[in-house]
């Protein structure tokens, strides 16, 4: 690292006020056992960044994330391989995983607040060589899927035109992308506040569309209810018979549940350009998982009962509205403006899912510069506080889209898409285990957790601080539950190719490839820098809690009688 990208200090035995004498957690002498800590949150970073992002574009930028193609064209894949019941317990049970996800991000941004979100925070909480191996995941499974969801919005537009040249409509997405990345973060928020207002209306639209058709409310059309529950069943046998396979149809639901719920953890990517990061990132944690699992949930639910699982338009690949299962049941209920209106929702959230894509890349590369894991080049920004140099990266790395003009090219392409394709469990593993390893230190430190600007109690059960006898399972239990299981997914998520007769090599790639990457990546840095992992009682605990109540935006949100009956983002 050089000279310049060094922290500085804050000696905090001095500036700590000391707390009451009854409360022995927190006394002067153990308080100021650690006078000089590395500053958290980088002068750099709040000084060059520009923090753009209000309150409701926090809490849309997450609900736009998880809102995309998985909703709107996965769902049908699901309700094949798992049946009706299987998805909605598949989509429940990942729905829980991301629960846990979302408290434990919520948590340690609210108190670390800085660019690149838990990249950064495997740093301080785990090890250098972690953060760098994770961040170069992020940074390019971000970009590679910019040019992929560039391709993947052109072949949307195809549903309605087909003679003009695609390298045109892929010039002008690169185009309003490059706009976007480099105008301003405000520009980005309100871009993504506009779209995930399109989506939610969306989703609610075709969600009382389908019960209106489950319930015979269109004319000529009988109610179907739970009719397809029972027949053809609320499970599907999947590659093995009996109970064995419809655990198997079960358990493959969980990889499409994941990549649809995939996008929550880049909420607070770009902390250090948020308005009172420490309040909005934990009421965004909070409030869109709900938002976000009653949607899936309700769609899930209805699908089921609008489609067949053994229908054979499900196995539809064309890549547009035609294999959406709201648009199957629509068109057989004789309502054909749905799958115009359908394409034109997948379109944006395409567009969507691009500018969030460049958001997480040119965030996280910014923040590797900034920890000198990635050349300081790339710390340069506009007057506004847009980190060019990230994004003119990123718009070079676009024009891979180009490829797909090339059936050979684009072939390619997509084997290099794959590399990353599981990165989003990767992202979720680092993000709980820098949670454990945070309140591990709290506990290692004799620190109370009540202390966090935030807290869930969903995360641990309150118990009196210090004290010897407490399990560590039961101060992280959700975390812990949501490590096992994303971990449990990696692994298991390309089981098929290992079935008799199944074997993929790029269902095999997409599915593993990852892993040995990360672990690659991890240990030569490891290697080559003689890293270690932080002890938990060197975690500078007490710099993070002194910049958390010294922060002048640290103070509650008003609210109004609009924000208590804005379900949205109030």
């Amino acid at each position: 690292m050089s000279s310049s990208s060094k922290p500085t200090f804050i000696n905090t035995q001095t500036e700590v006020s000391p707390a009451p004498a009854e409360d022995p957690r927190e006394d002067p002498q153990t308080a100021t056992k650690i006078t000089e800590e590395p500053q958290i949150v980088h002068d750099e970073e709040a000084q060059n960044l520009s923090r753009g992002l209000h309150q409701r574009h926090t809490q849309m930028i997450a609900i736009a994330g998880a809102i995309g193609t998985g909703l709107f064209l996965g769902l049908g894949s699901s309700i094949q391989t798992g049946g009706p019941l299987g998805a909605l317990m598949g989509y429940a049970l990942v729905g829980l995983v991301v629960c846990a996800v979302q408290i434990a991000l919520g948590e340690v941004s609210a108190l670390m607040p800085v660019t690149g979100s838990f990249v950064r925070h495997v740093e301080i909480l785990g090890d250098p060589g972690m953060a760098f191996a994770v961040g170069w995941n992020v940074v390019y499974g971000a970009f590679m899927s910019v040019p992929s969801e560039i391709s993947a919005a052109v072949v949307l537009i195809q549903y309605w035109t087909l003679d003009v040249n695609p390298a045109v409509w892929i010039t002008v997405l690169i185009l309003m992308s490059a706009s976007v990345a480099l105008l301003s973060v405000r520009v980005y928020g309100e871009v993504e506040f506009s779209l995930a207002l399109v989506k939610v209306l969306l989703v609610i639209g075709i969600i009382l569309m389908g019960l209106v058709i489950d319930l015979g409310g269109v004319k000529g059309q009988p109610r179907l209810g739970f009719r397809y529950w029972k027949e053809p069943g609320p499970f599907v046998e999947y590659i093995a018979t009996g109970t064995w396979g419809r655990f198997l149809g079960f358990w493959a639901v969980m990889t499409n549940a994941v990549y649809s719920f995939s996008g929550v953890e880049s909420l607070a990517m770009a902390a250090a350009e948020m308005r009172n990061p420490r309040r909005n990132i934990p009421r965004a944690c909070k409030r869109v998982f709900v938002r976000i699992t009653l949607f899936y949930f309700l769609a899930v639910l209805i699908v089921g009962m609008l489609v067949r699982s053994d229908d054979p338009h499900l196995g539809d690949q064309s890549g547009t509205a035609t294999q959406s299962p709201f648009v199957i049941a629509a068109v057989r209920a004789g309502i054909h403006v749905v799958p115009s209106i359908i394409n034109a929702g997948v379109l944006s959230s395409a567009w969507s899912a691009s500018n969030q894509s460049i958001l997480a890349g040119t965030r996280t590369l910014y923040g590797l510069a900034l920890k000198g894991h990635a050349p300081r080049i790339f710390l340069r920004t506009t007057n506004r506080g847009v980190p060019y140099m990230c994004s003119a990266l990123q718009i070079a790395i676009s024009c891979l889209s180009y490829l797909s003009c090339s059936n050979g090219a684009y072939t390619v392409f997509n084997w290099f898409l794959a590399l990353t394709s599981a990165g989003v469990l990767v992202s979720w593993c680092t993000i709980v285990l820098n949670h454990i390893r945070m309140l591990y230190a709290f506990k290692a430190q004799q620190i109370s957790p009540n202390r966090l600007p935030w807290h869930n109690f969903w995360s641990r059960k309150e118990m009196p601080y210090p004290t010897d006898d407490i399990g560590l399972t039961d101060v992280v239990y959700t975390s812990w539950f949501a490590l096992i299981l994303c971990i449990v997914f990696l692994l298991t998520g390309g089981f098929a190719v290992f079935t008799n007769g199944n074997w993929d090599p790029s269902g095999f790639v997409s599915s593993y490839l990852d892993i040995p990457l990360v672990l690659g990546f991890y240990l030569a840095y490891k290697f080559y820098h003689k890293t270690k992992f932080v002890s938990l009682h060197d975690i500078p605990l007490r710099q993070a809690l002194y910049e958390a109540d010294n922060d002048p935006e640290n103070v509650p949100i008003r609210t109004s009688k609009w924000s208590r009956l804005n379900i949205l983002w109030g």
